[in-house]
């Protein structure tokens, strides 16, 4: 399937972009359909494209010295990974898989580049992307320090809520991760986050909303355990 300049526009990074770049990009574009748990970016790769998610979702992960998997940061639509390709020739640091179905595109790198290069508001995009990514993956692994299980889990959705938008006294997780895919962001077994969800919900900290939405009732209870002033 080609990829028209319509679709090009639906991504932040290129909606700033006139028509016309965006006739030239098209061509050097394609889309791919992944299944659940495929590799889209391989580890160690030397890639020579940037990866756009249109539909689904993308969760970065890495692997510790003892081989388990640890999430890094999840991609979500509209948004892209891979951007490292943009900068220098070395391989992939990390696998990218489909944590859902998804549909990507894949622009290549020297064309985004040259486009890069000659428009600020891209060039800005792209390093306001970097320095969140340095700054996200900086407080995931202090929070892989902490030896509380428990509260690894209570800091990593304290984490997920920070500015996000508060609801009648309440925060809100729009599309939360699962347990596995929190389980991988924090190096513990899934059963072990199951048990820290179900303790906060029987001290309604938290409830789910259906599969898309999970709803912090007390988040100042949620930042006590996260910061260890209290034992979950």
């Amino acid at each position: 399937m080609s990829v028209t300049p319509e679709l090009l526009s639906r991504f932040k990074l290129l909606q700033p972009l006139p028509r016309e770049v965006l006739e030239k990009l098209a061509p050097h574009a394609v889309l791919a359909r992944y299944a659940r748990r495929k590799v889209v970016i391989e580890v160690g790769a030397r890639e020579d494209r940037v990866c756009f998610l249109f539909e689904g979702r993308l969760q970065g992960v890495g692997h510790t010295i003892d081989g388990r998997e640890a999430g890094l940061y999840f991609v979500e639509p509209g948004d892209f990974c891979g951007e490292l390709a943009l900068f220098d020739d070395n391989p992939q640091p990390e696998f990218v898989i489909a944590s859902s179905a998804a549909t990507v595109v894949f622009l290549a790198r020297d064309a985004l580049r040259e486009v890069m290069l000659n428009s600020s508001s891209v060039s800005n995009m792209v390093g306001r992307k970097l320095a969140g990514r340095v700054r996200q993956m900086t407080e995931q692994r202090t929070l892989l320090g902490i030896s509380d299980m428990e509260q690894r889990v209570c800091c990593q959705l304290h984490l997920l809520i920070q500015g996000g938008e508060g609801r009648t006294g309440s925060d809100e997780i729009v599309n939360p991760p699962t347990h596995q895919e929190i389980a991988i962001m924090l190096n513990i077994t899934r059963e072990r986050v199951s048990r820290a969800f179900s303790a906060l919900q029987e001290r309604r900290i938290v409830r789910r909303d259906g599969p898309g939405r999970l709803v912090i009732i007390d988040p100042d209870s949620l930042r006590r355990f996260a910061k260890g002033e209290e034992q979950l």
